[in-house]
């Protein structure tokens, strides 16, 4: 799969811009705060409707504006895909794919996939459990639409939960009201544990060689799903800790509470790793996603470096790029200096001024 175009409008800093790609590598240079990242995160809202650091859509609209539109122009198996979306201050978003509206995520989820690998990134293995379990939920929206029902139902429940728990201090006789949501946070949050357990599973299998590689063979690396909870003891701790939920006004078991742990020769690197132990454990679990995603959708994603590069020693930089000669990929970065001098192959490049973008190839 690969992007053929993206045109923006009114979208951040761009009022209107249009870019055709190559289906190898792709480069956009400039100075900071220019908007290269832009283009990026423009191309992930496509494939997942969120972007990677806003919350609301009227933050991706440019300033004065009313509304914003991306058109994403993508081929996968053969098959043309044109991916259009409206993003508007006061409304949801409207999304078409081929001219068909949406009314469902889900119906946009695993149309086109991208993995997206920020500096921001290389810190996920020491920050805090909910980078975790949004890199997990992302990646499998992305290649599970059952996931994505699963999830969008847990996260319901437990907003409406956490609601009645709040209100329960006024109206204290609608505590009975509690099983209802009780039973649907059962339901839906043992879908969510099975299937994050899975893809754990299937990550385990996948990380270890690369790692391997990555560290020259000195370290061998194990993933280990955390759950808050376990599907056939979730509803009695819900019913233990009601009174304790009630009294704090929001719901304390579940797997909105999940973490994933990183091991390294037996230690766990999010406490105990060095920086350099940890940037490699998340460049592998990158690497990782890519070949993930290849092995379930038969396809590789498209991948995104948003300035990352100047992140990682040379070392890192080669193995990164070593094995991604057969994915189309769009690398973000400050100046070219650093391709020219390490001969990385480059097949289209963008100059990015000012909302401005400029093929010199």
């Amino acid at each position: 799969m690969y992007i053929e175009s993206i045109e923006l409008k009114d979208y951040r800093n761009y009022t209107d811009l249009h870019m055709n790609f190559s289906q190898g590598t792709n480069i956009l240079y400039g100075d900071n705060a220019q908007g290269k990242t832009n283009i990026l995160e423009a191309v992930y809202v496509c494939a997942t409707t969120k972007s990677h650091r806003a919350s609301k859509d009227k933050e991706l609209i440019r300033f004065g504006q009313e509304e914003s539109h991306i058109k994403l122009c993508v081929k996968k198996d053969g098959v043309p895909y044109r991916i259009d979306m409206h993003l508007k201050k006061n409304k949801p978003k409207g999304v078409a794919v081929n001219g068909i509206p949406i009314r469902r995520a889900s119906e946009l989820f695993g149309i086109v996939n991208v993995v997206f690998f920020s500096p921001e990134d290389l810190n996920i293995i020491k920050n805090g459990p909910a980078e975790r379990r949004r890199f997990i939920d992302l990646e499998l929206c992305q290649l599970n639409k059952l996931y994505v029902h699963s999830l969008v139902q847990y996260n319901r429940v437990v907003t409406q939960r956490n609601k009645l728990l709040k209100e329960l201090s006024f109206r204290p006789e609608y505590e009975d009201t509690l099983d209802v949501w009780d039973m649907q946070m059962v339901q839906y949050g043992s879908e969510v544990m099975q299937y994050r357990r899975e893809f754990v599973e299937e990550l385990n299998h996948i990380i270890l060689s690369i790692h391997s590689q990555l560290s020259g063979g000195k370290e061998e690396i194990r993933i280990s799903y955390e759950p808050n909870t376990a599907p056939e003891i979730f509803a009695d701790e819900l019913k233990r800790g009601r009174a304790q939920d009630i009294r704090q006004k929001t719901s304390l078991s579940g797997p909105h509470r999940d973490d994933i742990s990183f091991h390294v020769n037996g230690i766990d690197i999010r406490k105990f790793g060095s920086q350099g132990q940890q940037r490699t454990a998340a460049l592998s679990l990158k690497l990782a996603e890519i070949e993930i995603v290849r092995k379930i959708v038969k396809d590789y994603p498209i991948l995104l470096l948003d300035d990352v590069l100047s992140e990682l020693d040379g070392n890192r930089q080669n193995q990164l790029l070593g094995g991604i000669g057969h994915i189309q990929t769009v690398i973000t970065c400050t100046g070219l200096d650093e391709f020219v001098n390490h001969r990385f192959p480059i097949d289209k490049v963008f100059r990015v001024a000012s909302g401005t973008v400029t093929s010199e190839n």
